[in-house]
């Protein structure tokens, strides 16, 4: 800092304006630190390189430090120095060497540049995390800038507001889906301007997809072991900052450029998902470094060990634990939910590791405060909120465990349709449930069928391509000798690893594929497709491309698979059927729909059938006397994951229309009509209709 007069007054401002808010004649700046003894509010150039000058915040209130500048005008560039007790075993870490970023910034400008200056301990010390350094961070640290929304921020279009029986979720890249695309200029390649581009868009529109789900995008940095071996943070699970997007997918327009995104798919009839990480930060464990909660008030953001506080738990695998049985860490949560959706009009959330946020200091708790608070929230309480429900703590799978008005990840739906396909014995009666919706898990306090989101695949594991062209993973290219990544992929290459020229074994692979994306599309629940599983998009193998930032990860626009435009109508019609089909798609577990499962000689499934592991063949029937609000009435759908060829007696009573096939002779055709027994080409899956 230099020897320059303080420049700007101090008042006392407001305590229960949490961040830096700009009002139209100054700015009022307000952090919680319950443990904090003097909070410094450091203000910085306009290039962020230097400290032109630090204000110490008068006023503490509620445990709220404030302090209003008269004259701060939107664009000033700050960070913060909190002075308190270095205690670590006592679980404190106070240290003002280090600048530290304001957990409620808008908007940060530029990055962590690695060194010893973001760590509160000497590296080199043999007392580790014991021992405190004085260098200082502010010329190698992100700044926080002051940002007006202003009027743009109030502006909001009608939303679409899609009805969860109809959404059919798209996870996807803000890069990934960018990058590669040649109908998109080069420099808006990688950011929320390109993502928003008519041509994203309309190709989004054009699948029938309702809701797109995007990857993190609050601020993340490069861990540093990535950046020593050439690799970047790719996926962005690891955030520092639940206000502010990430500026690497920043455009021509900045800030801007992502209200403008959120825009062009609202215009298209299509929501905007945000993926978010509450779950952990950026800081990790005691070994970390001191960016931001770590050294305003570790005590209180982290969960620490009841009996030794300079340890974390560590639920989440990631080193530390955010502490929303804090009311201020969970007031921080909340905040930023709301902004999201108030300011910048996105329309629900799926949270990563979503049961820490049920984490209370016995366990998960269903009615825990966080649950309690954005279930009363008259803003959260009606977008769309889903949860990944697990972690690795104590009791952390928690499918079917959380309140009602939330989603979930069905991971059982994943790996029993995986199963099913493959030919593991005895998975037919789980596939029946997943099929129907999963109701042994979610038909309870008024739970809808919704309420399970299905997915195959997601950015976490294979590809759809990759699930029916590997036996074994293949990420050498991640550099950690093949040891990260799931081992139990469930997947299967049909006679090679990796891409073939064998004819019959791509027929194979790509009648599988059709099967998989049928039994998606026409389960109950709401369906999940990854981004670019619609054209066999492939990433050689890997399983966990997190650090690929590269085109291994990027979708590739110029499809080089020969069964591209095949695949794609497919699953543009599989998704027409479902819209245009209710029965598909059943809103409540009391419509009134029968559903009779039938094995191949056309007769109910007994009790034996269910319990005979070889019993996969086997049929659906699902009907109702009252008509549904769109579409069919009474179908009937024949699963064959054999490979031989398997004839169904089908129901007398109606005549039947084959309108689906995924067999290779009639992939897409809908006008043959069946027999009384209808042969049934081996790994396939047939739809009828009463004609």
């Amino acid at each position: 800092m230099t020897d320059e007069a303080r420049r700007h007054s101090v008042e006392p401002g407001d305590f229960t304006r949490l961040g830096a808010n700009y009002d139209g004649l100054g700015v009022n700046f307000a952090l919680f630190s319950a443990h904090a003894e003097r909070v410094e509010l450091c203000l910085l150039d306009e290039t962020g390189s230097r400290e032109i000058e630090r204000i110490e915040l008068p006023e503490y209130t509620n445990e709220i430090w404030h302090g209003y500048i008269p004259g701060l005008k939107p664009g000033a560039l700050y960070g913060y120095r909190i002075h308190g007790p270095f205690d670590p075993e006592k679980g404190h870490r106070f240290n003002p060497n280090k600048l530290l970023i304001d957990p409620y910034a808008r908007e940060l400008v530029g990055d962590i540049k690695w060194s010893q200056a973001q760590f509160g301990y000497r590296l080199d010390d043999d007392q580790k995390d014991l021992s405190f350094d004085e260098t200082d961070s502010a010329a190698q640290m992100p700044k926080c800038r002051v940002i007006d929304l202003g009027e743009e921020g109030k502006s909001a279009r009608q939303k679409p507001s899609v009805p969860w029986s109809q959404t059919i979720f798209y996870e996807a890249h803000v890069k990934g889906m960018t990058m590669l695309h040649p109908a998109i200029p080069e420099d808006l390649r990688g950011t929320f301007d390109g993502l928003g581009q008519k041509a994203i868009v309309d190709y989004v529109k054009s699948l029938g997809i309702t809701s797109i789900e995007l990857l993190p995008i609050h601020f993340f940095p490069d861990d540093s072991h990535l950046l020593d071996k050439g690799l970047r943070n790719y996926w962005g699970y690891n955030s520092l900052a639940f206000f502010a997007p990430v500026s690497r997918y920043y455009g021509p327009k900045g800030l801007s450029g992502f209200r403008e995104m959120v825009r062009a798919f609202h215009d298209a009839g299509i929501e905007v998902i945000l993926d978010v990480v509450y779950n952990h930060t950026a800081e990790g464990n005691e070994l970390g470094p001191t960016l931001s909660f770590k050294g305003i008030d570790n005590f209180s953001y982290y969960r620490t060990m009841p009996d030794e506080p300079r340890y974390y738990i560590n639920d989440t695998g990631t080193g530390n634990t955010i502490n929303t049985s804090h009311p201020r860490v969970l007031q921080l949560v909340t905040d930023s939910l709301r902004y999201w959706t108030e300011e910048m009009h996105v329309d629900g959330f799926r949270f990563d590791l979503g049961t820490i946020l049920g984490r209370e200091p016995n366990g998960f708790d269903q009615r825990g405060g966080f649950f309690d608070a954005v279930g009363q929230d008259p803003v959260l309480s009606k977008v769309k909120l889903i949860g990944e429900p697990w972690d690795i703590g104590p009791g952390g799978y928690q499918v079917g465990g959380f309140p009602p008005g939330w989603a979930e990840w069905n991971d059982k739906y994943r790996d029993t349709i995986r199963d099913y396909w493959k030919g593991t014995p005895g998975t037919t009666g789980d596939f029946a449930a997943r099929v129907l919706g999963s109701g042994d898990v979610y038909d309870l306090r008024g739970r809808r069928p919704w309420a399970s989101v299905n997915f195959i695949t997601a950015h976490d594991g294979f590809t759809l391509n990759d699930l029916v062209s590997y036996n074994d993973k293949h990420n050498e290219a991640n550099g950690e000798g093949g040891e990260d990544g799931h081992n139990d992929n469930r997947s299967f290459n049909y006679g090679a690893e990796g891409p073939t020229e064998d004819e019959g074994i791509i027929r194979t692979r790509d009648r599988q594929r059709r099967n998989l994306l049928a039994t998606l599309f026409l389960s109950h629940g709401t369906p999940m497709l990854l981004a670019g599983d619609e054209f066999g998009r492939s990433q050689m193998g890997n399983n966990n491309g997190y650090c690929q930032d590269t085109e291994l990860s990027w979708l590739n626009w110029q499809h080089p698979y020969e069964s591209t435009e095949a695949l794609q109508a497919f699953t543009r019609r599989l998704i027409a059927l479902r819209q245009d089909h209710s029965i598909f798609r059943r809103e409540s577990w009391r419509d009134g729909l029968r559903v009779v499962w039938l094995n191949p000689d056309g007769g109910e499934q007994t009790e034996e059938r269910w319990k005979d592991d070889e019993s996969t063949t086997i049929a659906l029937r699902l009907s109702r006397e009252q008509p549904f609000e769109a579409g069919w009435d009474d179908v009937l759908l024949l699963f064959n994951p054999r490979e031989e060829e398997t004839s169904f007696n089908l129901p007398g009573d109606k005549r039947w229309i084959v309108e689906l096939t995924t067999s290779d002779s009639a992939a897409t055709t809908d006008d043959a009509t069946s027999e009384q027994g209808l042969r049934v080409e081996g790994r396939s899956l047939t739809v009828l209709r009463v004609g």
